[in-house]
């Protein structure tokens, strides 16, 4: 069963429903299904068939949607594309995945006209306007073709690049049918439902809640802009299910009454991406009462969520340890606990590295065959490069990521497992642990801290208290308080950037 397949689907079964709001736009599934097929129309008279790819470059929009279920109609695959990138970032993903048709947003589309010659794989490209629309609507329209495989590539999104240069991760339709199916039962999605699309589409975060809307058949709100007035605005109009970012439901909160009140509406609020400091969960729990509030893990190569921390979970005053976990693995998934130098399973509670297996997961990345093997194994356990233990009821507890130990005086430093002790610190509103080059120990562990509102951070006192909890190896030796920390658009912090800020201003050694 193909993308194209589903909205077919909902078409035939619900016509006259609202599908889909963007911007001023509201479609039926009847109308948007009409749309979706002349674009199919208008890639397959361009040429546009198996195997080959067309790239999406805006900030959210219908038009991705159309481009992604109509390619994969024809057996081709849609690479969704980061706009605020910069041109040399652009053209270095263009000529990685080597689209024929590039669909950019106005003020996108002449940044890549210029550099044009630096990828010889563009035939045409066509700006998300006028353009666009006129290019469709001379288009005759056309259904799936009957020789796609449902085991095609569909769809390409890059990583986050956080620890290193992005990597396009290939979804089958199958995998993201079976991404669908789990998404839609957390929190049991019904025909009252609509969902609210804010996170960006070249993030599986955003996409995955769309697709999911999709498949089940209920209405999503796609927001181009994923601010605090857009967000509440959506919720207003009917949309019961969100997925935002920890630091975007903080902004939400501290805003105003309006926020707060449309926030505790919603049936469900899943969260992820990033941590979320126990202060600010609190706060959450509190200010939302009757909604279900579910923690997601999960990774772009596993295709989003594997693991959720359960409504129940979060407010069982009784096992409030549980709140530091990452949930429980979701149906139809498995995990390991491998020691990451012999690939052999540790003991139930010992740490190691995060392997998952799963139907959702990626066939790979793009062209990359040695970084494939390096993350899938031979039996197809993804490797997620997260250290962390499952206790004996099988929460999963993650205490940072293989990559970015921090080695200190000989001691292997998880910066998770540090953070989360500052963030409990009412003073602290975000938290970073990173570690920079000292000349005695190989590595310090540092704190660049956000101070909470009214607060003022005390790098002495805020260094006491984490030996409080902390052995004192693990504790930072210094503690450099910041206005704002580097985050991409999925909401991580960008660490590789703070350290090089940090290194830029001379911070480089310690006593």
């Amino acid at each position: 069963m193909l993308l194209h397949d589903w909205l077919a689907r909902a078409a035939q079964d619900r016509p006259d429903d609202e599908a889909i709001a963007f911007d001023e736009s509201r479609l039926t599934w009847s109308q948007w299904h009409a749309r979706v097929r002349r674009t199919t129309g208008a890639l397959a008279e361009a040429g546009l068939g198996p195997g080959d790819r067309v790239a999406v470059i805006d900030r959210n929009h219908l038009a991705c949607l159309d481009v992604l279920l109509a390619a994969g109609a024809l057996g081709a695959a849609t690479v969704v594309i980061n706009s605020r990138l910069t041109d040399a970032e652009l053209m270095e993903l263009l000529r990685d995945s080597a689209p024929r048709i590039v669909c950019a947003g106005p003020d996108v589309g002449p940044r890549i006209d210029a550099r044009r010659n630096e990828c010889p794989s563009v035939e045409r490209i066509l700006t998300l306007d006028d353009m666009f629309d006129a290019w469709v609507a001379c288009a005759t329209p056309r259904d799936a073709h009957e020789d796609v495989s449902d085991d095609d590539v569909a769809l390409v999104i890059y990583t986050s690049g956080t620890t290193g240069r992005p990597k396009g991760a290939e979804f089958t339709h199958a995998g993201l049918r079976a991404n669908a199916i789990s998404a839609a039962s957390i929190g049991a999605m019904g025909p009252r439902d609509r969902v609210l699309v804010s996170m960006p589409l070249f993030h599986v975060g955003g996409m995955g809640a769309a697709l999911t809307a999709i498949h089940a058949g209920v209405p999503l709100s796609l927001l181009r802009k994923p601010e605090g007035q857009e967000i509440v605005q959506a919720i207003e109009e009917g949309c019961t299910r969100a997925f935002l970012v920890p630091a975007a439901i903080a902004t939400l909160l501290d805003i105003g009454p309006r926020e707060r009140q449309a926030l505790a509406s919603l049936t469900l609020l899943t969260y992820g991406g990033a941590p979320c400091p126990l202060p600010l969960l609190g706060r959450i729990l509190a200010a939302l009462p009757d909604t279900h509030v579910v923690q997601v893990y999960g990774m772009t190569e596993l295709c989003g969520t594997v693991t959720t921390l359960s409504n129940a979970a979060h407010r069982d005053t009784t096992r409030p340890e549980r709140l530091r976990s990452a949930g429980q693995v979701i149906e139809g998934t498995q995990v390991r606990i491998v020691d990451p130098s012999t690939r052999a399973d540790v003991p139930r509670g010992a740490s190691g590295e995060l392997w998952f297996s799963t139907p959702k997961r990626m066939v790979g990345y793009l062209d990359q065959p040695e970084a494939t093997a390096e993350t899938i194994t031979d039996d197809g356990w993804v490797r997620t490069g997260d250290i962390g233990y499952v206790d004996d009821d099988g929460f999963i507890f993650i205490d940072g990521r293989l990559k970015d130990v921090i080695i200190t005086g000989g001691e292997n430093v998880y910066g998770l497992e540090v953070e989360t002790v500052l963030a409990s610190h009412p003073a602290v509103a975000e938290v970073a642990v990173i570690g920079l080059p000292d000349p005695m120990m190989g590595e310090s562990v540092v704190a660049v801290v956000v101070a909470a509102p009214a607060a003022h951070v005390d790098g002495d006192e805020l260094i006491s208290y984490a030996r409080e909890c902390l052995a004192g190896f693990k504790c930072p030796r210094r503690v450099v308080v910041v206005e704002s920390l580097p985050r991409n658009a999925a909401g991580k912090v960008l660490k590789r950037e703070l350290r090089e800020r940090i290194e830029a201003d001379g911070l480089r050694a310690y006593p």
